[in-house]
């Protein structure tokens, strides 16, 4: 599967990220605000991929997030919270309720396969800022399927139908595909935001940063077709 099939006329952004990345949500929602102000904005397609910073957590159980950064990162429990406390902060600024102390960390694996259900049914991003607001917000459990399914409901999808295809490992391959993309592309971090296929922005950006970029790949896609005949 080429993730990289795009409709010739819309300008397509491929985005890749974790629902346990705080970086992610801030990036997505400062992403959000610049499809606003762009002028072409009802023209823009955006399509969420899989990425797992942490693929090796378990799937049975949930881990203490400052716990997590203890361990895996080295970081003394003191620090992790300071360094929890200016994410947190600067999420507050574009309007976003973090509250790091009450997350909890899991193997995404199965979050990310219900984005997948939930591009099935046309609510994707509906779905992505879901899992967002229930990790990085509400301290949801976003690796156990009772959780996901609820959180589906919520989004407007069918409870049973996401459970039944969280249950079966529907989407799995879906899955997949998008982390060996990622990988082919060379992406260590997230958020990663591709567009149209050319142009590539790494992390939470400024929003000129991202007004830049929607125009650049506007005008390499659809400039030539726009000009007058025989310029």
């Amino acid at each position: 599967m080429n993730v990289f099939d795009h409709p010739q006329n819309r300008l397509v952004v491929d985005v890749w990220s974790d629902v346990m990345c705080p970086f992610c949500y801030i990036g997505d929602t400062v992403f959000a605000q610049a499809v606003e102000k762009f002028t072409h904005r009802s023209d823009v397609e955006i399509r969420y991929h899989s990425f797992q910073l942490m693929p090796h957590l378990p799937a049975d159980h949930a881990v203490d997030l400052d716990e997590l950064l203890e361990k895996e990162r080295g970081f003394p429990r003191a620090q992790a919270r300071a360094m929890n406390a200016q994410v947190a902060a600067r999420a507050a600024q574009i309007g976003l309720d973090f509250h790091m102390d009450d997350a909890i960390a899991t193997n995404t694996r199965a979050a990310h396969r219900l984005i997948h259900f939930a591009r099935s049914q046309g609510r994707q991003h509906d779905m992505v800022q879901r899992l967002f607001r229930a990790y990085f917000t509400d301290g949801l459990n976003v690796g156990d399927h009772d959780v996901l399914a609820g959180l589906a409901a919520e989004t407007g999808l069918d409870k049973d139908a996401a459970r039944e295809a969280l249950h079966r490992g529907a989407f799995g391959a879906d899955f997949e595909a998008d982390v060996r993309q990622a990988r082919e592309l060379g992406i260590s971090g997230v958020p990663f935001f591709v567009f149209d296929a050319k142009y590539a922005v790494s992390g939470a950006q400024p929003i000129e940063t991202f007004l830049t970029a929607l125009e650049t790949a506007w005008t390499g896609k659809f400039a030539a077709s726009e000009s007058p005949a025989g310029l």
